[in-house]
């Protein structure tokens, strides 16, 4: 079993998956993670398609939001590929300063964009 500490990968799946009624399952050949039923609000691209880039992918409220993180914080965020004219972000993860904290809050922000009202309802995340 991975370990969650020096693994990324491991890491993302600890803190989606803490998520109400979070599923995984593999999306274009990378793990994907999603609501039961519903639609993704994370994916892990490792290298995809030769990128370069090792990081989680997240939804944001729109491109204004996406084009205000990556002006705050190039280093952490970019326009990933496929995803990025949909308003999504990538965050990179395989680095030694990592911010899990961020990765962690902007993954629930992104289950959140994708919630259905019920959950929501309930108390979200």
């Amino acid at each position: 079993m991975p370990d969650p500490i020096s693994d990324p990968l491991a890491r993302v799946r600890a803190i989606a998956l803490k998520l109400p009624e979070a599923a995984e399952r593999p999306s274009h050949g990378a793990p994907g993670f999603h609501i039961e039923g519903g639609r993704f609000f994370a994916h892990v691209w490792n290298d995809h398609h030769g990128d370069g880039e090792h990081a989680v992918m997240v939804k944001t409220s729109g491109q204004e939001e996406q084009a205000m993180l990556i002006e705050m914080d190039p280093d952490c965020y970019y326009q990933p590929a496929y995803l990025g004219p949909s308003g999504w972000v990538g965050m990179r993860i395989d680095r030694p300063d990592t911010d899990w904290d961020r990765i962690a809050d902007r993954i629930a922000t992104s289950w959140e964009l994708v919630a259905p009202p019920r959950l929501l309802e309930a108390g979200g995340r």
